[in-house]
């Protein structure tokens, strides 16, 4: 903006000095003619009253050449007298210098002029004035006056530096008035515009004064005004925008983007999450090129043929898993029916598809193990009505089978019971302290029988005299009969069970370990699944329901700890519960 001030200045200046230059120039070439036509009438008329007074006089007398030299002195010119045949009669012979021969040189040119009444000539910076004079009607000759141009110049050089003056002046007033001018109407502009370049560059908040009610006036009044309804509009849109975004990027499904032409132009962090990728790898590519799975890719292709809403379930390997999706596609149609792109949503639905399964597993395990000894006590009721009951030892043994199954059938409700008691989002522990070792001695003493009977070496050791937490007894002497039992289950004769407790700062830790048949690494991920069993026969024939590992699982987690597993197959397998030291110490 100050080169816009600028050059209305420099174009103002050069207008001025335009004018002022040219009016000077004509000012000063009228004063230079006004003053020497004045010089030259009054020397005319000098000259001839000059020649008036000669009339009557005689040239030859003292005293009249005194009064010609009296009137030369008062007219500051030199005064020459010449007859007819042009010699000189007279001369003052003063005001100016210049070579006789020359001065008469002049005179004799200047009066062969004889056409005129008054004779003027310049020569050598003097001006020539001659007027004849009469006596008795006569002619007696010539009165040649010479003046000087030094004078005249003098008071051209006045008057130039006069004119130089008061236009020098009047241009410095006329620039101050001008620059006050421009001020007073660049200054809002000024304003303005950087107004107007604030608002380019997104900064809505800038304003301009409103002092004036001329153009400029109603010129920023209006900047102001759209730069209120800029701000609002762009308020709005980010408020919009922050809303859309916080939207897309926190909805629980994947989202991608796709553009008219093809190019993925946007995801969130779900599908970022969902499909472990980067976005370099996909955003600004094309979707053939960037999507690795060819179901996804076909989908998108159907879409784009199409037109049409398409949804298709999917499962896509993803790093070393394998997950479900439901794949929502659309299309996007813009007003008057303008292709705009696809959106393609992706619904993991990995976690219903395994309750489902887990449900009918569920449903399959509960049926099947209820059903093993209902069918065994039906057989045998069925077998003892049929006449079996009148011998006393097959009473006997069928009573004693009834018997075992109805208890195995018992501990299996039991378990359910249990468990889903556990599941319930209500349930609680009744929180106290616990001293571990008591527990774990309990525990042992209970299932030592067990032990012996498979000459099982059944031990427990620690490496902490005291070893105190807060939990709820019952369900931890649950916990750990569970596992122990287990352990007694899957160990062959003659081997080994230890339980061995670890104390640190922070966490107390619980191992129980076994020289069992060991559990397959594969396997190890669903054993505290319900009803999942490792080795099913012999796990039925131990009397286990497959429910003890999904109920040590849950109980743990509701003492804020964890359970680890390792294992190898023939080797034995060992069961590590973390408890933290300060669980419910605040409670």
């Amino acid at each position: 903006m100050n080169k816009f001030r600028s050059r209305l200045l420099i174009g103002l200046v050069s207008v001025i000095l335009s004018v002022l230059f040219g009016l000077g120039l004509l000012l000063g070439q009228l004063f230079q003619k006004f003053y020497a036509d004045t010089v030259h009438d009054r020397i005319e008329k000098e000259a001839k009253l000059l020649a008036l007074y000669m009339e009557n006089k005689s040239f030859q007398s003292n005293m009249f050449k005194q009064q010609l030299h009296a009137i030369s002195d008062m007219l500051s010119a030199r005064i020459t007298i010449v007859d007819r045949e042009g010699q000189i009669m007279f001369d003052t012979n003063n005001y100016i210098s210049i070579d006789e021969k020359r001065h008469k040189t002049f005179i004799r040119t200047l009066l062969k002029q004889e056409d005129r009444p008054v004779i003027f000539q310049e020569e050598q910076n003097v001006y020539y004035y001659a007027v004849p004079f009469w006596q008795r009607d006569q002619k007696l000759g010539h009165i040649v006056m010479s003046l000087s141009m030094d004078a005249i110049e003098r008071v051209d050089e006045q008057i130039w530096l006069l004119l130089t003056f008061s236009l020098s002046v009047a241009f410095f007033i006329i620039l101050l008035l001008g620059i006050k001018i421009t001020n007073q109407y660049t200054k809002p502009i000024e304003a303005a515009t950087k107004v107007a370049m604030e608002l380019a560059r997104g900064n809505y908040k800038a304003r301009t004064y409103e002092s004036r009610d001329d153009e400029t006036g109603m010129l920023s009044q209006s900047l102001n005004i759209l730069a209120r309804n800029l701000q609002e509009m762009v308020r709005t849109q980010e408020m919009q925008q922050d809303r859309l975004r916080a939207l897309i990027e926190n909805i629980g499904s994947g989202l991608i983007l796709i553009d008219q032409r093809g190019y993925i132009s946007l995801m969130n962090r779900a599908y970022k999450e969902m499909f472990h990728i980067d976005p370099s790898d996909y955003v600004h590519r094309l979707y053939y090129e960037a999507f690795p799975h060819k179901e996804v890719i076909a989908l998108v292709e159907e879409i784009f043929m199409t037109e049409v809403n398409v949804r298709k379930q999917m499962l896509l390997p993803i790093d070393i898993e394998r997950k479900h999706f439901e794949v929502y596609g659309t299309p996007i149609i813009g007003t008057n029916d303008e292709w705009k792109g696809i959106i393609v949503v992706f619904h993991d639905i990995t976690e219903l598809k395994k309750l489902e399964q887990m449900r009918k597993d569920f449903v399959a395990n509960v049926s099947h193990e209820l059903k093993t000894p209902i069918t065994s006590i039906k057989g045998f009721a069925e077998t003892l009505l049929d006449g079996a009951m009148h011998d006393a030892q097959t009473l006997e043994c069928f009573l004693t089978i009834i018997l075992k199954e109805s208890e195995r059938l018992q501990h299996l409700i039991q378990d359910l019971l249990d468990l889903s008691k556990i599941e319930q989002q209500g349930f609680t522990l009744n929180i106290s302290v616990v001293d571990l070792h008591e527990v774990l001695k309990e525990v042992i003493v209970m299932l030592e029988a067990k032990a012996n009977d498979k000459q099982i070496t059944l031990e427990c050791t620690s490496n902490a005299p005291l070893c105190y937490m807060y939990g709820d007894l019952h369900r931890l002497k649950q916990i750990f009969i569970n596992l122990i039992n287990n352990a007694i289950a899957y160990t062959p004769a003659g081997g080994r069970v230890t339980v061995y407790v670890e104390k640190d700062d922070k966490e107390i830790h619980v191992h129980v370990s076994d020289t069992g048949i060991g559990i397959e690494q594969k396997e190890i991920p669903r054993i505290f699944e319900r009803f999942y069993r490792v080795d099913k026969a012999r796990s039925r024939n131990s009397g286990g329901t497959g429910l003890g590992l999904a109920i040590v699982k849950h109980l743990v987690e509701a003492h804020h700890g964890t359970i680890s597993v390792k294992s190898k197959v023939g080797v034995g397998t060992t069961f590590t519960v973390h408890f933290h030291v300060d669980a419910y110490s605040n409670e």
